[in-house]
């Protein structure tokens, strides 16, 4: 079973057809898929899943918290259901891959004490930008 199945399963998610299907379709390292793109791999393994389901599904699994939304560049929202790791992303800048890397480190460490302004720092989000292999060839 996959560790997203596993981890809905542990948190007694009712896992429908559809809701099963969606979590499969999003188990993965390096899966940061849109939600049309959800749909369509749905859609090859349940031909009557709806683009609503899928939505609603995904929508249920950010609230849950098993699943990060990652928005960039204005481009679509993509879906990446690797919660639970900490990690950074990168993106290509030409075709929008995005890739899970994992730099050794603390990032808050980069942020002198003078710069915090105060703040109590709960959280970072670090993004690399470039271009993928493809894109840069091309």
């Amino acid at each position: 079973m996959s560790d997203l199945l596993e981890r809905l399963r542990e948190r007694g998610w009712r896992l429908t057809s559809q809701r099963r299907v969606v979590a499969e379709v999003l188990d993965g390292d390096h899966v940061h898929l849109t939600a049309d793109e959800v749909h369509a791999r749905a859609v090859e393994r349940l031909p009557e899943i709806s683009r609503a389901t899928v939505y609603n599904a995904l929508g249920e699994l950010v609230s849950l918290g098993e699943v990060v939304e990652v928005s960039t560049d204005g481009r679509a929202k993509r879906y990446d259901p690797n919660a639970h790791r900490p990690h950074e992303h990168l993106v290509c800048s030409g075709c929008g891959l995005i890739r899970d890397v994992h730099p050794t480190g603390d990032p808050l460490d980069q942020l002198p004490a003078g710069e915090r302004f105060g703040f109590t720092v709960s959280g970072v989000q670090v993004t690399y930008r470039g271009l993928c292999p493809a894109c840069a060839r091309g």
